[in-house]
């Protein structure tokens, strides 16, 4: 490769590294994300281009690699274009997931096929090695992720003496690595891999569904992880930049759902909440009657309201009822309501689900109130309409010690002067506990699908 091609290379590189920071920044605020996730992914396709055209000897049987590489990243995005285009708001989550799972298995093969070609350089191969390892963890963990989240895996796994067999699959996972980076060849690496993947199912199997936000922002983060050492194995500044912002942006995220439901992030890993066994041990026994509304005597209590706060939940996107809601604020706006949305941040199956479901719909950014800035508000609300969350809302978690969510900080929808709780029935959340926000004396629970409970609330309003 001439020197030439090596500086604009190296250019294009840092121009690159400079988007995914600027794209990076701008995603930290509603408003500005997708023009963040545009500069960054534009800065991704020129580092992609330029390593394609400025490096190698362009050579015939080099124009034929570059021909399949190509062909890969067409249909790797046209079938990426097709599924994003398609997914459902409820499945989000887990296609999330999935991607997520899809960059640690690229940064997991990208070392493994690396790693014959270190030679004698045991740095480079230990660098090499540790992008496999982590990218194995990540792949295999974020498939369980994903199998959890779709319903395929109903419960939590969890065997007796987990985590000392747990603890010795992760010696099993640095022995491994560690002969392979000694043989220096690939054959042990193939073995550390293996038990890497093994040690992520093993690592994300026993976490219980109350849990997942968390565990896609880890994972996240060890998918980073892994892309910044292939990266350093490449001497590729572009893979190092975006891996250590990845990795970063998915630890600082991991850091904040874990404050969120006031746990560390070990109590996460090796506590299994949400598991039945956690439920049961709960032991609540509520006291107290639950009474329904209808959906008129809900329009009126709404209609006569000057403050009403919408509290989302997983229920919305199920429901599919994000276009709904916002259609009752607009309805209630018309009337003088002054409306607005609490959101907790781990309410949903992913960070920032409930955020992106609003934005969907077109909710104004600044309707959206975190849960620092909603609850003081709670007090001179009129209505707090909650729409298919639960656990987010549970009293249990400042109430009843035996919780298995108790110390969890919570919306204080408790605090409104009126609560109307919009459910199909009265199952309980995905931490697989009773809300004790149910049996309050000033909630009504208004059963029903929530995109026709909405329907009928605009409808009834509209004659008001």
């Amino acid at each position: 490769m001439m020197h030439t091609d090596g500086y604009v290379l190296d250019l294009c590189y840092l121009v690159s590294s400079v988007t995914f920071i600027a794209g990076l920044r701008m995603m930290s605020s509603p408003k500005t994300a997708r023009n963040g996730n545009l500069i960054a992914a534009a800065g991704m396709l020129l580092a992609v281009a330029a390593t394609l055209l400025l490096s190698g000897d362009h050579a015939s049987s080099e124009v034929l690699k570059l021909a399949i590489i190509i062909a890969g990243i067409t249909l790797g995005g046209v079938a990426g274009w097709i599924v994003a285009r398609s997914v459902k708001m409820t499945a989000m989550p887990q296609l999330v997931s999935l991607f997520n799972g899809m960059g640690g298995g690229c940064a997991a093969i990208i070392g493994l096929l690396e790693f014959g070609h270190k030679g004698g350089d045991a740095a480079a191969r230990s660098v090499v090695a540790a992008g496999m390892i982590i990218g194995g963890v990540s792949f295999a963990g974020s498939v369980i992720a994903f199998l959890k989240l779709s319903g395929a895996i109903k419960r939590p796994f969890r065997m007796p003496g987990y985590n000392i067999v747990n603890g010795a699959v992760l010696a099993g996972v640095l022995v491994a690595a560690g002969l392979a980076v000694v043989a220096a060849t690939s054959a042990p690496a193939y073995i550390a891999l293996a038990v890497a993947a093994l040690y992520g199912v093993l690592f994300v199997l026993p976490i219980g569904g109350a849990d997942m936000p968390v565990v896609i922002s880890l994972l996240n983060s060890f998918t980073g992880l892994a892309v910044a050492f292939s990266g350093l194995g490449y001497n590729n500044q572009a893979m190092l930049t975006g891996g250590v912002l990845v990795g970063a942006a998915g630890t600082f995220l991991t850091i904040i759902m874990c404050k969120a439901m006031n746990r560390s992030l070990v109590n996460v890993v090796f506590g299994a909440f949400g598991s039945p066994v956690a439920a049961a041990a709960a032991g609540t026994s509520i006291k107290g009657s639950v009474k329904d509304i209808s959906v008129s005597d809900a329009a009126v209590l709404l209609n006569y309201a000057s403050k009403v706060i919408i509290v989302p939940g997983y229920g919305l996107a199920v429901a599919q009822a994000q276009h709904a809601v916002h259609e009752l604020e607009t309805a209630l706006a018309a009337k003088g309501v002054n409306v607005s949305y609490a959101i907790h941040p781990v309410a949903g199956r992913m960070p920032g689900h409930m955020n992106v479901l609003l934005a969907e719909a077109n909710v104004d950014y600044d309707k959206l109130l975190d849960m620092e800035s909603a609850n003081p508000q709670f007090a001179t609300t009129d209505v707090a309409l909650v729409v298919g969350a639960n656990d987010v809302v549970n009293p249990a978690a400042r109430n009843t010690a035996s919780s298995p969510i108790y110390g969890m900080p919570i919306l204080d929808v408790e605090s409104a002067r009126n609560i109307i709780i919009v459910k199909r029935s009265m199952n309980t959340g995905y931490a697989g506990i009773e809300n004790e926000l149910f049996y309050n004396a000033k909630a009504s629970m208004l059963f029903g699908d929530a995109k026709q409970v909405l329907a009928g609330l605009i409808a009834e309003l509209k004659k008001i």
